[in-house]
This record gives C-alpha cells, sequence and structure tokens, in this order.
C-alpha cells in the first residue's frame, strides 16, 4: 500500500474517503463557506480545500461521480482529470450541468472521486514505420457496434 499525504487548507476542509472497503476511488467533498448554484450548461470550479503530496510514478485520476452525473447531469469537464505527483497546489474539481435544472453544490458534499493510479514515463523514438496491426489506422466506429460486427 502506498501513502497518501493530505493536506487540510481550511477549517471545513474534508479528508478524502473509501466509502466501502472495496471503492476504488477515494471520495472528494467540497470545501465551501457558502453554496453554489450551478446553472444548466455551467461550469464552476469547486474546491475541495485539500491539497495532496503523492509518490513519484503515480497520479490522481479525478473522475465524476456517477449518482450525480446520472440523476443530475452533474460531471467533469474533463475527465479523468490528472493529478501529477509535483503538483501541490488546492484540488479544485470543474463541474459541468449537463442536466436541465439548476444543482447546488453545498459544502461536504460529496462531489468527484480520485483514483490513484500508477503510470510509467516513456521514452520516445521516432520511426519511419510502425508494426502493422489487423486494424490499422481505423479509427472512430470501424470495429462496428454489435458484438458480431466485423
Amino acid at each position: 500500500m502506498i501513502e497518501l499525504k493530505v493536506k487540510l487548507l481550511k477549517r471545513n476542509s474534508h479528508i478524502p474517503i473509501y466509502q466501502t472497503s472495496h471503492s476504488a476511488g477515494l471520495d472528494l467533498c467540497a470545501s465551501l463557506d457558502e453554496d453554489i448554484v450551478i446553472r444548466p450548461g455551467e461550469i464552476k470550479m469547486i474546491p475541495t480545500g485539500i491539497s495532496i503530496e503523492l509518490p513519484d510514478g503515480y497520479e490522481a485520476q479525478i473522475r465524476p461521480r456517477s449518482g450525480i452525473a446520472s440523476k443530475h447531469g452533474i460531471t467533469l469537464v474533463n475527465t479523468p482529470g490528472t493529478i501529477d505527483p509535483d503538483y501541490r497546489g488546492e484540488i479544485m474539481i470543474p463541474l459541468i450541468n449537463l442536466g436541465k435544472e439548476s444543482f447546488v453544490i453545498k459544502d461536504g458534499m460529496r462531489i468527484a472521486q480520485m483514483v490513484i493510479v500508477r503510470f510509467e514515463r516513456v521514452e520516445i523514438k521516432v520511426v519511419d514505420e510502425l508494426t502493422p496491426t489487423q486494424r490499422g489506422d481505423g479509427g472512430f466506429g470501424s470495429t462496428g457496434l454489435m458484438k458480431d460486427d466485423k
């Protein structure tokens, strides 16, 4: 198990928490002095009141919470968002309202989840040719929609 150092930046900061013993993501909560209303189509940066220190070779992926996404249309503008191991600023969550009604964010509301993931850095090698594959350069939709599509 790796260690994640968390710095609480405000008196009402909330420590990230796994909701179950098998959760992959830590829930991140809003840290607010007053409610924030997100109207349909609006984007708001929501403070969490925490900063973190990750070990080198790990990133924190910030992802939407499925409940508020599927029930209210509240999701992240960029998902997954990446927090690099050298970032020490406050984690801010860029929420967008894709729903039809305004949505109120309150202090302590679980607004996103954070998954800690190991990553590898690569060495870039410029080549004249790439190894051919069956798929080749077939892009978006090239494998079909149905399980039997070829």
